[in-house]
């Protein structure tokens, strides 16, 4: 069994749907609050802490007044200009409130294949994590073309764990966790709680899926995620963000989700990986 207050580095993915009233798109301030404590909490523990955040199209496209997710590039970096700037203002008020620096950090694919850029990103964590500053994250969607693109933040999070040398990576979802089908279609799908080793079997599991107009992560990105994870030597969790106390419940070793075990592979090297799968 995994004891998880012994994990010394912690990624946490929250995505875009967790963090909004699915009724209007509007940033959901009260879920976003009990995260950011939840956080602190985490961190008050003697725990690096790192949070990855979506959200900030789905933000923006609210603030300039879009009903519907963009659809061109140009729009959705517009609509990212806007929100990552808002939501970075609306996450330092919610920390500062429990006395916690958090620092922006916002990433292309670019930043991962260029040797000095990624080397320059993992001095930049190291160094936020040695002031006790928690990194938000998000991909740079201002910037970002096609071909920069992570795609979405269950793999930009893996890849960040990756990084940083994180013993631990837990995806907030919509979903409870990996099941044998999917649960919104099959009411006979059973949720797999533990996963000891990605093989064929588990990964033909995956639904090209997602359950809102806001997020980009189905569950095939979330076992991507957990290849990169595990082969990096983090265990994996995926669970669901509908109440982010579960992120309390996980610490506490009782929670419903699924647990991806560590498998750390010695020549895996997250460039290589990058280049030939994304």
């Amino acid at each position: 069994m995994i004891n998880f207050q012994d994990k010394k580095r912690v990624v946490v993915k929250i995505g875009s749907s967790s963090l909004t009233h699915p009724q209007t798109g509007n940033p959901n301030f009260a879920k976003m609050e009990k995260l950011v404590r939840q956080l602190c909490d985490i961190r008050n523990q003697g725990m690096d802490v790192c949070l990855v955040s979506s959200g900030a199209i789905a933000v923006g496209r609210k603030a300039i007044g879009l009903t519907k997710r963009p659809k061109t590039i140009s729009a959705k970096q517009a609509c990212a200009a806007v929100g990552q700037a808002r939501l970075m203002m609306t996450y330092q008020k919610m920390f500062s409130e429990y006395h916690q620096t958090v620092g922006q950090v916002l990433m292309t694919k670019g930043t991962m294949l260029d040797n000095l850029a990624r080397k320059n990103a993992q001095n930049t964590f190291e160094e936020l994590f040695r002031m006790g500053v928690i990194p938000i994250v998000n991909e740079n969607d201002t910037v970002s073309t096609y071909e920069m693109q992570f795609g979405d933040n269950d793999t930009l999070s893996a890849i960040v764990a990756s990084l940083v040398g994180a013993d631990l990576l837990i995806l907030l979802s919509d979903i409870d966790g990996l099941f044998t089908d999917d649960p919104r279609k099959n009411p006979e799908a059973k949720l797999i709680r533990r996963v000891e080793r990605l093989d064929d079997t588990v990964l033909h599991m995956a639904k090209e899926s997602t359950g809102s107009d806001v997020g980009t992560g189905g569950m095939t990105t979330k076992l991507t995620a957990a290849r990169i994870a595990t082969r990096s030597g983090a265990d994996m969790v995926i669970a669901n963000g509908k109440d982010v106390g579960i992120l309390h419940e996980i610490f506490e070793g009782d929670f419903v989700g699924t647990t991806f075990l560590a498998h750390k592979d010695e020549d895996f090297y997250i460039a290589d990986f990058i280049e030939e799968t994304l």
